[in-house]
């Protein structure tokens, strides 16, 4: 089996007017259009992914689901990491057949995404509760070249997962803990 790598980072944006103007600036292609992506964090009741560093997501969206591993992130300027992905017929069976192995969803957040290609780069526009944001995956170049033709360069880099910054965002306001999820903001 090849070890599959994510390379990736997101871009701050101050609204999808602005991300969607910077993207059509780049020349990139729209491939997915505006959705809701549901995901679901999964772990063992003692939390042995989350203390491996390591992610089980499943993923949600219209005519498409996902189950994914994350490996640790990896030292580097770019959020890198191993992740190993599969399209599955129907999510929420998924989620069941995990809870029915002793997983438990631990975190689940939304968001809206539509997704651009440029060269080698998948660039998507990400609505969340918390904020716009450009994710760009690809290889390291790739990224490079995608983030400075939308006008962003490795300062302007953010290498947070949703979660982390959802947590940044509910704490600096004093607020609990809680799913990342459009009607609980």
């Amino acid at each position: 089996m090849t070890t599959a790598i994510e390379r990736e980072v997101k871009l701050r944006f101050a609204s999808v007017d602005d991300a969607r103007t910077a993207i059509a600036g780049s020349e990139a292609t729209p491939i997915r259009s505006r959705r809701l992506q549901e995901d679901y964090l999964l772990d063992e009741p003692g939390e042995t992914l989350k203390n491996r560093r390591c992610v089980l997501r499943v993923r949600i969206e219209p005519g498409k689901n996902l189950v994914t591993f994350k490996g640790p992130v990896q030292p580097s300027h770019m959020k890198v990491r191993e992740e190993l992905e599969t399209i599955v017929g129907d999510g929420e069976t998924m989620l069941r057949c995990f809870e029915h192995l002793g997983y438990r969803v631990w975190f689940r957040y939304q968001k809206y995404r539509e997704e651009y290609a440029l060269g080698d780069a998948m660039i998507a526009i990400d609505e969340t509760p918390v904020g716009v944001f450009v994710e760009v995956e690809g290889s390291e170049q790739g990224i490079t070249d995608a983030a400075r033709a939308l006008g962003r360069g490795p300062g302007d880099y953010l290498l947070d997962s949703y979660r982390a910054l959802f947590m940044e965002h509910r704490r600096a306001r004093g607020l609990p803990d809680t799913d990342m999820l459009f009607d609980g903001i």
